[in-house]
């Protein structure tokens, strides 16, 4: 299950990763916390800050990818990492002086997901120079362990942390983990690394990337997919933020809990996915339509604890469809494409965030938060089930007619 961390340099990754990803999702916490405070509970000013954060991936993620293709990988999360840290140490000192508005939060979100135009797709790219391309799958399920741990302690010491000292100190701390990040790509031995070609600068590269993707119909059909599902399952945050404070009346410490549930369900769909020697296409659509399934099961729950019951699968669910697929698209594609369809895999994963915030803000403050939480666990499933249809009709339709192998080796 751990085969990876057999290789030094991705221990070192790793285990940076643990230490800033627990800082991340302290500071998503304290983020959300901080707008509804700001804001007085407002759906729409959260949905917008959360969109504001993912626009930049959604407007220049091609680009990004193309960029990636043609970079040192090592020298740009060094880069992407430090840059991130800057901004929490920024928005920290502004919120524990007491000057923090709204519209800071909103160009700070901005800043924010500039930056991951490069770093996500630096980072998923980086994975296989690591560990190689036998041990991907199991290097790309343990980092989505690595990011739910942080996710499990993230919001659980963000909410204690909140309610005693405020939302500021929380976001310092988060500038402070980058340094074990960053400490661990400094250390890393370049000898040992599985270094790809960089791609050399070129007219047409980005046009390159679509067209590859244009010309794989089964990839194409899982990124569709991927928008429907993500269109409101990457706002869940955002849905238990308002569930947790608007339906249930409770603080930042229950809060962090019901998020804290959802990541101790995926962080154990992660460890399963580690244990996969590769990813399956049933998985992945299994996963996204229980995930679709269970966001309606929660919108009906009645009281808190049965609702943060539901989230442990909820987190499994989702994980075990994002990481398989994750893993099925790197292992996919040449090396020489991956950066740029990486980016346009991230596109897709995460670039319908700003698209999907807005929406479930507003049917939050309409129609309350429960319609958002079951009208996208509606549209998930039923779009996972249509290309489900979809790929089967096409692996149907390629493949021989029963027994012509049989006549071909008789003749």
């Amino acid at each position: 299950m751990f085969r990876s961390l057999a290789n030094r340099n991705y221990r070192l990754f790793i285990s940076g990763q643990v230490v800033s990803n627990t800082g991340t999702w302290m500071q998503r916490i304290a983020q959300d916390w901080l707008v509804l405070a700001l804001s007085d509970g407002s759906g729409v000013a959260l949905g917008i800050t959360t969109a504001l954060q993912f626009l930049p991936m959604m407007l220049l993620g091609l680009w990004g990818g193309t960029l990636v293709d043609r970079m040192s990988k090592r020298h740009l999360l060094i880069a992407t990492q430090a840059a991130m840290g800057l901004l929490a140490l920024g928005l920290g000192t502004l919120t524990v002086a007491g000057h923090a508005e709204v519209w800071h939060v909103y160009l700070f979100a901005l800043a924010l997901g500039t930056v991951t135009v490069l770093d996500n797709p630096g980072r998923q790219t980086f994975v296989e120079e690591m560990v190689g391309r036998r041990d991907l799958p199991n290097a790309v399920a343990l980092n989505s362990a690595s990011f739910q741990l942080g996710r499990v302690a993230g919001p659980a010491i963000a909410g204690l942390m909140i309610a005693a000292v405020g939302s500021g100190v929380v976001f310092l701390v988060n500038a402070v983990s980058f340094a074990g990040v960053i400490l661990g790509l400094a250390l890393m031995r370049p000898a040992e690394l599985h270094v790809t070609e960089s791609v050399p600068r070129a007219k047409g590269q980005t046009r390159e990337g679509l067209a590859y993707i244009l010309g794989r119909p089964d990839l194409l059909l899982l990124l569709v997919m991927t928008a429907f599902v993500q269109l409101f399952g990457a706002n869940v945050q955002n849905q238990i933020a308002l569930i947790t404070k608007n339906e249930f009346e409770t603080g930042p410490a229950p809060y962090g809990i019901a998020a804290a549930a959802l990541a101790v369900g995926a962080l154990s769909g992660a460890l399963l996915a580690a244990r996969r020697e590769r990813p399956r296409l049933r998985v992945i659509l299994a996963g996204a339509v229980l995930f679709g399934a269970l966001q309606a099961v929660a919108s009906l729950m009645p009281g808190y604890l049965g609702f943060v019951a539901v989230l442990f699968p909820m987190g499994l669910a989702f994980m075990t469809w994002t990481t398989s697929l994750n893993a099925h698209f790197q292992l996919s594609v040449p090396p020489t494409m991956r950066g740029r369809v990486m980016a346009i895999y991230m596109l897709f994963f995460l670039g319908m965030t700003p698209v999907g915030a807005p929406i479930v803000g507003f049917l939050a403050d309409t129609f309350g938060p429960r319609t958002g939480l079951a009208i996208g666990g509606t549209v998930s499933m039923a779009v996972v089930l249509l290309v489900a249809a979809m790929l089967a009709h096409r692996n149907r339709a390629k493949a021989p007619p029963v027994g012509t192998n049989r006549e071909q080796g008789g003749q």
